[in-house]
């Protein structure tokens, strides 16, 4: 099968498009602004990647982009330490090494 060439200016207007259907699809589910959302989405590493032509990332859709980005960011929510304010509120004062 023959490669389809597509120019990188409508490449970018193709990504642009999806990033706008994703941040869109993302505020609604999470309540927040779009500007809020597409700031964040854009230096996310799922953002990245979608520009990253080499990763064909913009062959999916904008809900597969929207659910990519969420669980990124629920994994970083996961790994992040606890503050020292929030350890004090659970009685502990030195975090596990």
């Amino acid at each position: 099968m023959a490669e389809l060439s597509i120019s990188k200016e409508r490449l970018n207007y193709t990504i642009d498009l999806l990033v706008t259907m994703a941040v869109e699809e993302i505020s609604a589910f999470t309540g927040k602004d779009s500007k809020e959302v597409l700031v964040d989405f854009l230096l996310s590493k799922t953002g990245k990647a979608l520009y990253d032509d080499t990763t064909k990332l913009w062959w999916t859709g904008p809900s597969y982009l929207a659910e990519m980005y969420l669980e990124e960011v629920t994994a970083k929510q996961e790994i992040l330490p606890c503050t020292c304010e929030s350890m004090k509120k659970q009685g502990k004062e030195n975090p596990p090494a």
